[in-house]
C-alpha cells in the first residue's frame, strides 16, 4: 500500500495529460477499426504474440528464431495489414462536410430530392449506385465519368439511371450538395466475407466505403430496395422514412446540428 501511495506522489500533471491522451488515441483507434477486418488480423497478431512468448518460455528455438525475425518487422507488417484503416484515421484531420456551403433551405430541398430519387428508382427497380463525399474528397474515382455540376435533382438523377442512359451503369457522386460527376468506377471490395448475393453495386459500394469516409446509397435491381453503405458495413431494406433518417444523421455537420 505504502509502494502505490509513493507511486502516486511522484505522479505529475503532465504525467496524467500523457496518460489521457493515450488513453483516447487508444479507444479512438478501437472505435475506428470496430466491426472491420482489422479486428480479426489483430486478434491473429495477438495469437503470433502468444505463441512467440510461449516459445520462449518453452524452449523452443526454431518457432521463436522465426518469430522473432518475422516481429523484427511488426511495423511493416502492420503497415502493410492495416493501410486502409490507417489511410482513414489519418484523413479526418481535415473536414469537408456534405452540407458546408448550403442553408438550412438548400440542405433539406438536396436531401428530400435524393430521397424522392432513390424510392422513385426503387419502385420502378432500376439499380442505381450514389456517392456522397464528406471529409475525404473522392476526385481519385472522377477520372472516369461524365461531368455535370448540378443541383441535386430527383428527375435528373432517375434519368441518369435509366437502363438506356449511356451512363447508367457507373456510380453518381455528389459533392458538397451538388451532383459533380456520373459514369464513375468505384473500387470492388476484396472483402473475402462479402456475402455472393450481393452484386457489382453493392461490392463497388462497400469497397468505396473501405477506403473513404463517404456515404454510398444503393438501389437493388434485383429486388427494389434500398441500402446505404458506410465504413464497409450495409444497411439493407430502408424506406424513405429510414433514409431520410439515415442521411439526416450522417450527412448533416455536427456544428449545424447543435445550433438547432
Amino acid at each position: 500500500m505504502s509502494g502505490i501511495l509513493e507511486v502516486l506522489k511522484n505522479i505529475r500533471p503532465l504525467d496524467l495529460l500523457d496518460i489521457a491522451l493515450v488513453t483516447f488515441v487508444i479507444y479512438r483507434i478501437i472505435l475506428l477499426i470496430k466491426g472491420t477486418r482489422a479486428v480479426q488480423m489483430l486478434l491473429g497478431l495477438a495469437v503470433i504474440l502468444g505463441v512467440y512468448v510461449a516459445s520462449q518460455i518453452g524452449g523452443l528455438n526454431t518457432i521463436h528464431w522465426l518469430l522473432d525475425n518475422f516481429l523484427s518487422s511488426i511495423i511493416l507488417v502492420i503497415v502493410v495489414l492495416f493501410q486502409n484503416d490507417i489511410r482513414r484515421a489519418l484523413i479526418h484531420v481535415g473536414r469537408n462536410p456534405f452540407f458546408a456551403d448550403l442553408s438550412f433551405q438548400e440542405e433539406t430541398q438536396a436531401m428530400e430530392e435524393l430521397v424522392k430519387a432513390c424510392v422513385n428508382l426503387a419502385n420502378k427497380r432500376i439499380g442505381a449506385l450514389i456517392a456522397i463525399e464528406r471529409e475525404t474528397g473522392l476526385k481519385d474515382f472522377l477520372e472516369v465519368g461524365v461531368d455535370i455540376d448540378s443541383k441535386v435533382n430527383s428527375d435528373l438523377i432517375t434519368s441518369i439511371f435509366l437502363p438506356y442512359s449511356p451512363i447508367h451503369d457507373g456510380a453518381l457522386v455528389i459533392q458538397q450538395g451538388r451532383i459533380k460527376q456520373a459514369g464513375c468506377f468505384l473500387p470492388l471490395t476484396q472483402n473475402p466475407d462479402v456475402s455472393k448475393n450481393l452484386g457489382t453495386r453493392h461490392r463497388a459500394a462497400i469497397g468505396l466505403t473501405e477506403l473513404v469516409d463517404a456515404v454510398a446509397i444503393v438501389v437493388s435491381e434485383e429486388t427494389g430496395k434500398i441500402s446505404v453503405v458506410i465504413g464497409g458495413r450495409i444497411t439493407r431494406d430502408l424506406d424513405s422514412t429510414s433514409l431520410r433518417r439515415v442521411l439526416k444523421r450522417l450527412l448533416e455537420p455536427r456544428t449545424k446540428k447543435k445550433k438547432r
